[in-house]
């Protein structure tokens, strides 16, 4: 196994050890991964092989983080849009 081959199943068990822990701890380690990841391949020193398996690492943690993303976006505007307590009738205070 080449060395980026180990070091991709390493971040890949470890990104399945972070499924069992909070979203925002799983968020964090994926950008902190795709972080590193992109100042390896800003180096320039990688050859096309380590390049192109690195870039797909890093299109599936950005795929992580936007989903990640969206589900704090969504959980946000379900806070905000969900009735205030003491107003059963889910009127704002501010409006009236």
């Amino acid at each position: 196994m080449t060395r980026l081959a180990a070091r991709i199943s390493k971040n890949d068990r470890m990104s399945k050890k972070t499924t069992a822990v909070d979203p925002v701890s799983r968020f964090e380690a994926a950008l902190k991964e795709l972080d590193d990841i992109v100042a390896r391949m800003e180096r320039g020193d990688l050859p096309l092989d380590e390049s192109l398996q690195l870039f797909e690492r890093g299109v599936a943690l950005t795929r992580e983080c936007r989903d990640a993303i969206s589900t704090a976006e969504l959980r946000v505007r379900n806070l905000l849009e969900a009735p205030q307590a003491g107003d059963p009738a889910g009127n704002e205070a501010e409006g009236e």
